[in-house]
């Protein structure tokens, strides 16, 4: 998932996924008492939020908000990891000061209530065309963001440890090349 905003772009997003996902509200299908925010927050992060992502799906509505500082506030006082959405999130300035990561479409500047409301948790979404299970793992950093299935977490990792250690490898090789030992190496 590319061209992903972020209030704070230095910080990395990891830990498994949590979903809502919003759909067009509508008060008379989508009762406001039951279809809110904290509701189906609480839901979804069940007994421990801890090192959890909230993914939201914004199911076709990128530019609504789904959400600003004060609502998201849960999410610091639960410990999660942090927010991916499809959406735009309000209150950057804000959403910078938590200890969580943040990355979404973009600031909304208007409230999206209005719009689209909460409908179910921890049910498969789709963001920017990658399809994320609960549970499925969320890494996510300047540069994009990748949706990783729970039983591939391991080798996924060990790959990246592997790649690590190789680009490493390579960095000190090239600290010590100079132009005439190139002439003779094979190209890396």
């Amino acid at each position: 998932m590319l061209d992903m905003v972020s209030p704070t772009p230095g910080r990395l997003l990891f830990g498994p996924a949590v979903t809502i996902s919003y759909f067009p509200s509508c008060s008379e299908r989508l009762p406001p008492a039951e279809f809110n925010f904290a509701h189906l927050f609480y839901e979804a992060i069940g007994d421990d939020g801890t090192g959890k992502v909230l993914v939201m799906a914004s199911n076709g509505h990128p530019d609504a908000s789904m959400g600003g500082g004060t609502k998201m506030s849960r999410v610091q006082n639960n410990r999660l990891a942090g927010i991916l959405t499809d959406g735009r999130l309000r209150d950057f300035h804000e959403l910078a000061a938590y200890d969580f990561s943040t990355y979404c479409n973009g600031e909304a500047l208007r409230w999206g209530g209005d719009n689209i409301t909460p409908f179910e948790v921890n049910r498969p979404v789709v963001i920017r065309g990658v399809g994320i299970q609960p549970g499925d793992y969320i890494f996510a950093d300047a540069s994009g963001a990748a949706s990783i299935p729970a039983a591939q977490i391991s080798n996924v990792l060990d790959e990246a440890h592997r790649v690590i250690e190789q680009d490493a490898a390579a960095i000190s090789s090239i600290r010590d090349e100079t132009r005439k030992s190139l002439s003779t190496a094979p190209e890396q």
